[in-house]
């Protein structure tokens, strides 16, 4: 079977026309891939070939319209931004710089003057609380006979005997409580004064003992049932009795006893008490007559 014939007129024209296109599509193709780009190049760019020489800047982009419309204007408010200090931890808490201390200026101290008159000792120099009235004897030095004794800021009468010993009365009501008291002399104008020295009062001997019971008697001495205290044995005293050489039985009742200091004359009151630690059975009942012995 032969596919074309040469001599029949409808052929060639049918590969005439086939030809054409085929131009045509290579012309088409041609101007797509080669010659489709209508824009021209910008008059300032750079046509040359080959490296930029070295230090040479590099040329500026140009910036079309187009690209400026997204760009925006900078307001007035806004601040560049602090930068940190690279030698700080940024993630460290503020620490302020320390500021020097300024220097602490020590005044000069003023020295104490020294009194014009001096006390060197009190005789006596301790007493016990709670006894009477007594002399108290000052020795010293540049003593004058317009001093007065000032006793923990009070004013007493002094008894002048030389320039250099005084004595005075101390009340009983100045050592009712045991402590320290502030002894010193001084005239009425307080131009003439002496330095302080101290008399101490200490507590008076206390009886070691509880009042457990009593036996009342009309026609006869009561009897007072002690207990020294830390002791299970019981004592029984009457009026007139003296306890360890030193405490005198001076009065019972069923309330309380009282005894007396023999040699500081002070008088100690011991209520009556319940001690636990004497058993119920053991303890002396109180009696107002003597018929029967308890039992």
């Amino acid at each position: 079977m032969q596919l074309f014939d040469p001599n029949n007129p409808n052929e060639k024209k049918k590969i005439i026309a086939g030809a054409a296109l085929f131009v045509i599509a290579m012309a088409v193709l041609g101007y797509v891939f080669f010659g489709g780009s209508s824009k021209k190049p910008a008059a300032n760019q750079n046509l040359a070939v080959g490296p930029r020489p070295v230090g040479s800047p590099k040329p500026a982009p140009e910036v079309t319209p187009e690209d400026t419309r997204f760009l925006k204007p900078i307001p007035p408010t806004w601040s560049v931004p602090s930068i940190a200090d690279p030698s700080r931890n940024i993630f460290a808490f503020y620490e302020p710089t320390p500021r020097p201390t300024p220097e602490m200026r020590i005044p000069t101290p003023t020295p104490t003057p020294v009194p014009p008159m001096a006390i060197s000792s009190l005789n006596p120099s301790t007493v016990y609380g709670r006894t009477a009235d007594f002399s108290l004897e000052i020795t010293g030095d540049k003593f004058t006979p317009a001093l007065r004794v000032i006793v923990d800021g009070r004013e007493l009468p002094a008894r002048f005997i030389s320039s250099q010993q005084l004595f005075t009365t101390i009340p009983a009501a100045l050592i009712a409580n045991p402590g320290v008291r502030q002894v010193m002399v001084r005239t009425n104008d307080g131009k003439l004064y002496s330095n302080s020295i101290t008399l101490n009062v200490t507590p008076p001997p206390l009886p070691n003992y509880n009042f457990v019971g009593v036996i009342v008697k009309p026609r006869a001495n009561d009897t007072a049932v002690l207990q020294k205290k830390g002791d299970k044995d019981l004592l029984n005293v009457n009026r007139g009795d003296v306890l360890e050489g030193r405490f005198r039985v001076n009065s019972i009742s069923e309330r309380e006893v009282v005894l007396v200091d023999t040699t500081l004359k002070i008088r100690h009151t011991i209520p009556f008490t319940i001690d636990a630690s004497i058993p119920q059975q053991n303890r002396p009942p109180v009696r107002r007559v003597d018929s029967e012995d308890p039992p």
